[in-house]
This record gives structure tokens, sequence and C-alpha cells, in this order.
């Protein structure tokens, strides 16, 4: 079966088919303009995208799936050092530049992608095996990895949520989200062109702009809802939609209660990583709870384990790292297999990293990390390490540390504490924008005299704050 059904089957005839920051585009369109991209770049091996929130970003990635050629979104906000570690591990032939404003492509060949291209060319589904993405996402230490995605680990978890959410063809889809990561690429444009819904990009996920959607299927992170929260007109037109979705960091049960009594509706929460995608979601046919995930996806299987990597009941009172195992989990990490075999477990099992507890019924709840270096902040996902080198890269830094300080609105607030000479706090927040994307930016930077360490020599993270 194709990955993108509905497109590849029977593309929306409709003008209004897939709409991105207030242009739209009929699937017949958007198949004839992807096909001419396949035509371009077939045999080509991977090809990066800049990734900005345009119909010409999902023209290009869908070419690039057509063409059985693995496509690797680059933020579009990456600074310099992201953005040269991306294009130099992934190994790309290319870039596609949705933009056509030929941005850095580190001398890389540059494929600019334009609606009034088209092909009648249909190319041959790829084996369901085939790598589709690799996304890069940020660990605990060091540079971001590239995740191995599949096809088949797309479809499943696409399938997935539409038996949890019973998501059909009828269905408007809404958001605002960027198209480098899970939530808003998997979900928010390959769901779509999938499963035969239709779908409204917003552009930036301002609320009036969701509640001027009529949606009836809406997807945020936690920073969008809590807008929509304090804009009560705009959360009121959202009565009318059919679900509305929160994912990529816990929800708070304020945000969650307020929407409920503005909208009528109990938020949809869901688990996933770039690693696994989602396996665990609340259903549309259950009721949902504030600060629970749900259960997980047709094909997956959860268990929790203690810190020697023993049962853990699901009794819904103790807590345990949450492992995964099923369809839908990534192919591995791109030349990383130390890393993948530091969370792969006999019989398939996949180490989350992520404290939870299991109620009896098997409904999910999402404790925490267990680790103290991955930041959640304003629906993305943050590696402390990452942002203390960027630190460390500006010449008035001789220590820094990294963590994340809870926040109403964003979940986590990256905060950083440091040993510098003579540098100012604005100067070095810009100077990480600079250098990373600018949602990875401290948003807090304290100066020490000297960095909390242990006997080792290790930073001391929890006598930080």
């Amino acid at each position: 079966m194709a990955l993108l059904t509905a497109l590849s089957h029977a593309p929306d005839e409709r003008p209004d088919a897939i709409r991105v920051a207030g242009r739209a585009i009929a699937g017949t369109h958007l198949l004839e303009s992807a096909s001419a991209v396949a035509d371009r770049i077939r045999g080509l091996d991977r090809v990066a995208v800049e990734a900005t929130a345009t119909l010409e970003t999902v023209v290009g990635i869908v070419g690039a799936l057509l063409a059985d050629v693995t496509v690797v979104p680059v933020p579009p906000d990456a600074g310099p050092m992201e953005r040269a570690h991306i294009l130099r591990d992934s190994a790309v032939a290319a870039v596609l530049d949705p933009a056509g404003v030929e941005a850095d492509a580190g001398g890389l060949p540059v494929v600019p992608v334009s609606l009034r291209d088209r092909s009648a060319t249909r190319h041959r589904e790829p084996a369901d095996d085939r790598p589709a993405l690799i996304l890069y996402t940020s660990g605990t230490t060091g540079l971001p990895k590239g995740v191995l995605l599949s096809r088949r680990a797309i479809a499943a978890c696409l399938d997935g949520l539409a038996d949890a959410w019973s998501w059909t063809p009828d269905d408007l889809l809404v958001h605002g989200l960027p198209l480098f990561h899970v939530h808003g690429l998997v979900l928010g444009v390959l769901g779509p062109l999938r499963l035969g819904s239709r779908l409204d990009h917003v552009g930036r996920p301002r609320p009036e702009r969701y509640a001027a959607a009529g949606g009836s299927l809406l997807f945020g992170v936690p920073t969008v809802w809590s807008r929509v929260c304090a804009d009560p007109a705009a959360a009121r037109a959202l009565r009318r939609a059919r679900l509305l979705v929160s994912g990529s960091a816990p929800l708070s049960a304020t945000v969650f209660d307020g929407l409920h009594a503005l909208t009528g509706h109990r938020v949809v929460e869901r688990y996933g990583m770039t690693e696994t995608l989602i396996t665990v979601s609340a259903r549309a046919d259950r009721s949902r709870l504030a600060g629970t995930v749900g259960w997980p996806l047709p094909g997956v299987q959860t268990r929790l384990v203690d810190d020697r990597l023993q049962p853990v009941p699901s009794d819904g009172v103790a807590m345990g790292e949450l492992l995964v195992r099923g369809p839908t989990l990534c192919d591995g990490y791109l030349g990383r297999p130390d890393a993948d075999a530091a969370v792969r477990l006999a019989g398939g099992w996949f180490r989350t990293g992520d404290v939870a507890t299991i109620d009896p019924d098997g409904r999910h709840r999402i404790v925490g990390r267990a680790a103290t270096d991955l930041i959640k902040s304003g629906g993305f996902r943050i590696g402390a390490g990452e942002v203390e080198e960027a630190l460390l890269a500006h010449p008035a830094v001789r220590e820094a540390a990294v963590v994340g300080v809870p926040d109403d609105e964003l979940g986590q607030r990256v905060t950083a504490y440091v040993v510098a000479d003579g540098a100012a706090e604005p100067e070095l927040i810009d100077f990480v924008a600079r250098q990373l994307a600018v949602h990875k930016r401290p948003r807090r930077i304290h100066f020490l005299d000297a960095l909390p360490r242990n006997a080792l020599g290790k930073v001391q993270k929890s006598r930080l704050g």
C-alpha cells in the first residue's frame, strides 16, 4: 500500500484540499507538482529540504517520497552550526529550496521547488521498509542525532491514530506547527495525505487563526493551547470542532480544564518520541483525563521497569521507566550504533527515558524525564548539551550548564548557568540564537563564580535553580 494512500490513489480535486499560510492547492495539482520534483531527483539517496511552512515545502517532501529519496528536513531558523551539522551528518546529495532564496546549502546542489512545474509521471511505490525521513532530534549530550524513520513505521503510526481519533476523509485538520518534526510533518502533513482529510496549516499558530479556520480536528502544543485558553472568544469558536489534540510536551491541568470550560472539549493528549513516533494516545471514543495520555495504539506494547530493568506493576501508582515496542519504532540513529544500542533491549523493547505510571485499565500517565538534560519547551525537545556547546563557543564563557525550569506557558524554560568573564546576559542569549534555532536560546542566564560539581567533576544540576 502506498504511504500517501489518499494522494496517490484518489487525489482531492477540491481547490482547498491543502492550504498552507493562506495559499491553497488541489490534491491533483499537488501530485503533479510533486511528480515534477520526483522526476528531477530520482536516483538520489537523500535530500535535505528547507522546512518552511509553505506549499512548496509540502510539494518538495512529497516529491522526494514519490521518488524513493529520503527526506532530511532542516529547520528554517537553524543557526550555522546546527545547519552545517545536519547537512554533513546526513550526507545529503542536494538541498530542495522551497522558498526560492538559495539558503546556505553548504556547497551542495540546490533544487528549486515551484508549483508551476507539473508532471504526469507515476513513480513506482517504494518498498515499505525504505527510509522515508531522517529527523534530527536533540539528545542529552552533544549535537542532534539523525533518526531513521521507515515508510512502514510512519504508515503504522498514522493508521493507529486514525483508529484512536476516528480520523477520516471528512475531517478538516487545522494546525500551525513546524514542518521539521513528527507533530507538524508526519501527523500534520503526511497524515492528511494518507488518510484523505483536508489540511489547513494556518502559518503561525495564533488563536484567532485557529478560530477562523473552522476545523474539525485541531493540533497544538501546550504553548498554543495556553494562548487559546487566554483568548476566550477564539476558544469558544472551537466548540464546533470534533477533537482538540495536544502533544510534544505535557499539557497542564489548568489549561486542560480551562479549554473544557470554554470549548466543551476535553483535550486528547498523546505520547511519543521522534524515535518511536506516536505510541500512546487518548481516544475519541473513551473518557479523557487531564495529565493522562491514554492507551497504546494498535500493535504497540508498553511496560514499566525500574532502574535494574525489573518489571514495575501497572497499578496506577508505581512509577517506572516506560518501554515500548511495536511497528512505529525507528530503524536506529544514523551512523550511531552506540546510541542505538543504549536504548534497545532484548525482545524489541525501546527505552524511552521517560517515567510513567499505568493504570490497571491500561491508561498511561507520563510523570517526567528520567534524565535532567532533555528540555521540553514550547513543544520542542531541546538538548541541554547542544545549548551548552553553543555557549562555550563564546570566548568569554568558561563553563556552562543548561537546565529546564518549569514555565506555565512553555512547559519548561531554557535556563543557563555560566562562568564567564565580561559577558552580559543579552549578549550571550543573542549569541546562542545565532548559532542554533532561535527557540533553543536560553530565556535566562545566571552568572556564577563556579558550577557545583561532585567529586568526579560532574556538574550537579540538581543544585542549580
